[in-house]
């Protein structure tokens, strides 16, 4: 396999990777920014409207192509650019399954201040406004997938190092609980066309997993830099995009998130060709 190469650098955190109308989109945690990259490194940035969190929010589109972005509460980007509130729900991660419903997942503790964990959860917002929870005991929910027929949602329980998949069923709840691998870091998550996904593995690693843990690719990123998400995006959706920053694991959550914050902006969107095509949502 190649070595990545850099697509954009001087980021903040870089997340929520998104392949959306031919390019890359994610959000620019701590300046508050959504931005679209194509694959020669043209961006366009735009404020995250109405955001009042510098990290913790993410975006999907429905179906009819409206954005959706979480944090402090849901929000929805109108035709004219206005954004409306859905639901007054604090959330961190977001998909969108090709019926309109929107998973939401968080946790209610501070994280960034230091303060001890609580298990999280994931909601349900369906397409006729209702919104009630559909899983519990989430160890710090993270990324999300949907497979290409609608019928299996992988979550990322970070605290706990794996990855969990459940069934969808017709209502859009969630059920049939179980391990699709361990032994792993993961935050963002993406699915291929072969069922595989790739995930962080911790440290400053990325690898592509099989339901069971078989570990199929490895990609290994410089010292002290952290993977956040991953998406496989580009023209035939064989590229790798890793969002990444430095995350220096001896000084722990407050003190890296304090330099991520105040200090340099060492985040970096870097691009991988790969075989496997993505698949899925998102």
């Amino acid at each position: 396999m190649s070595e990545p190469t850099v697509l954009m650098k001087g980021l903040g955190i870089p997340e929520s990777p998104r392949w959306h109308e031919d390019r890359l989109w994610f959000c620019n945690w701590i300046d508050r920014q959504i931005v679209a990259v194509d694959l020669d490194g043209r961006a366009e940035v735009a404020p995250a409207r109405d955001q009042e969190q510098l990290m913790g929010y993410s975006i999907d589109w429905l179906p009819d192509g409206r954005l959706l972005m979480t944090g402090d509460r849901l929000r929805r980007q109108e035709p004219n650019g206005s954004m409306v509130t859905l639901a007054e729900q604090k959330a961190n991660e977001i998909v969108v399954d090709a019926r309109g419903n929107i998973y939401l997942n968080g946790a209610d503790f501070d994280f960034a201040g230091g303060e001890a964990p609580k298990p999280g959860y994931i909601k349900l917002l369906a397409p006729d406004g209702e919104l009630r929870q559909v899983a519990d005991d989430i160890q710090f929910p993270n990324g999300m997938v949907i497979t290409p027929d609608n019928r299996t949602l992988i979550i990322a329980e970070s605290f706990a190092g794996r990855l969990t998949a459940f069934d969808i069923a017709a209502d859009g709840g969630l059920s049939n609980r179980r391990v699709f691998a361990e032994g792993l870091g993961p935050d963002g998550i993406c699915a291929d066309a072969d069922g595989a996904v790739w995930v962080s593995a911790g440290g400053s690693s990325v690898v592509r997993v099989a339901e069971g843990g078989e570990i199929l690719q490895r990609v290994e990123l410089r010292e002290n830099r952290a993977p956040f998400a991953v998406m496989l995006g580009g023209p035939d959706r064989r590229t790798l995009f890793i969002m990444t920053a430095e995350w220096r694991a001896a000084d722990g959550i407050a003190a890296n998130l304090e330099r991520l914050t105040s200090g340099p902006r060492t985040g970096e969107i870097l691009a991988l060709p790969v075989s496997v095509p993505g698949a899925g949502r998102p």
